[in-house]
């Protein structure tokens, strides 16, 4: 398994049009082969930041998705909007206690 974690941080006038974008895609990317999960956050005080979390079967199926017409679409009218250079990280889980 794979968590894949982005931090986003739009320009406060694009909110909106990133919550449009993500609703209208999420479901396409949670239920394209291999997501196991999808959650959006948003940094408590801070309402241009947010994180997506998503869980992947494994790097390929990660790798599929971030190379298909779906993601591409979506991160092109996505990385329009930041106010800042996106920070992104994929982890593999050693523990859960």
């Amino acid at each position: 398994m794979i968590t894949r974690i982005v931090r986003m941080h739009f320009r406060p006038e694009e909110r909106e049009a990133f919550l449009n974008i993500f609703n209208a895609s999420k479901d396409l990317i949670r239920h394209f082969d291999g997501c196991q999960h999808l959650r959006l956050y948003n940094e408590a005080g801070r309402p241009e930041v947010f994180f997506t979390f998503s869980v992947w079967e494994s790097a390929a199926h990660l790798d599929a998705y971030r190379n298909s017409q779906l993601f591409e679409d979506t991160w092109t009218r996505t990385k329009a909007l930041f106010a800042d250079k996106p920070q992104a990280w994929s982890m593999q889980e050693l523990e859960t206690v």
